[in-house]
């Protein structure tokens, strides 16, 4: 049986908001790791795509209108397999040390929702789903992968409704 190509792809956004400038001594082990942890994201098994500046990365591109916060935002074939790049390897230990570098937050820093097959989301609509998931909790539109939910039918469309 041929296969089928997947009608949507997960996208994904976290924020976090610097403790100290991205260039400080500080932060030199987070900023030493982007490129080589990019790089197993880039590799890894159902990775499709993430936002990235000139800098190859996307650490200079402004989200929610603070120059303290930075973006991460990818998409990926399924929960699945974003989780498994997560969890594990390199990754998984900038985890362990992120309040060493990031501020806690109390509102959501991260969102998933559902995207047509080859869309690259924009950092726009990222803000409008994290907002989304802030003021009214995980529905279809904006969920989180503690609450998630599958992805639509080719012939449904998710709206923002709550």
């Amino acid at each position: 049986m041929p296969h089928t190509p997947a009608a949507h792809e997960l996208a994904e956004v976290n924020i976090a908001r610097l403790k100290f400038p991205l260039d400080s001594p500080e932060l030199k082990d987070f900023a030493d790791a982007l490129d080589p942890v990019n790089a197993v994201a880039d590799a890894a098994d159902g990775f499709v795509w993430r936002l990235q500046s000139d800098s190859g990365n996307a650490t200079d591109i402004p989200v929610l209108g603070d120059e303290w916060l930075i973006i991460n935002m990818s998409t990926w074939r399924d929960t699945n397999a974003l989780t498994a790049f997560m969890y594990q390897g390199q990754h998984r230990e900038l985890l362990a040390r992120r309040r060493d570098w990031f501020e806690k937050l109390e509102e959501a820093t991260a969102v998933l929702w559902w995207v047509p097959a080859g869309h690259r989301p924009t950092v726009a609509e990222a803000e409008d789903r994290l907002l989304h998931l802030r003021a009214h909790g995980a529905t279809p539109y904006a969920f989180t992968l503690r609450t998630s939910f599958p992805a639509p039918r080719e012939t449904e469309a998710v709206s923002r409704s709550v």
